[in-house]
């Protein structure tokens, strides 16, 4: 799977929430300032050839829908992330953010008690 870019990324957030939609759907959608139509409709064809969404003509119109779900996106960014900064160790990642003091020791119970309910080990 291609990397996104970060206005990739933006625009796939868009798909996802939105389903099925236009060109014109997310560019609504976006935060100010909104891109340009024509930048969005290339970032679209970006996504389509990278294979995230898929493309059908309705009319004159594309439409276009997630050909990937957000959550297998997450896992495949989230264990690449793992493995390019933290040699593929969750568990030197959890440690980082614990020394870099972004996670309390409440959260990490927190972390603990979901990880034990769901019989993950």
């Amino acid at each position: 799977m291609e990397k996104l870019t970060k206005q990739e990324e933006e625009v796939m957030q868009q798909v996802w929430q939105l389903g099925e939609c236009t060109v014109k759907d997310v560019l609504q959608h976006m935060p100010e300032p909104q891109p340009p139509y024509t930048t969005l409709a290339s970032v679209m064809q970006n996504l389509k050839r990278k294979l995230f969404v898929n493309q059908r003509q309705q009319g004159k119109t594309y439409v276009y829908e997630p050909a990937i779900a957000e959550s297998d996106y997450k896992r495949r960014f989230m264990s690449g992330f793992v493995r390019d900064y933290f040699r593929g160790s969750f568990r030197d990642m959890v440690s980082f953010f614990a020394r870099e003091e972004k996670l309390s020791s409440d959260d990490l119970k927190e972390i603990i008690q979901e990880i034990e309910s769901n019989g993950v080990k």
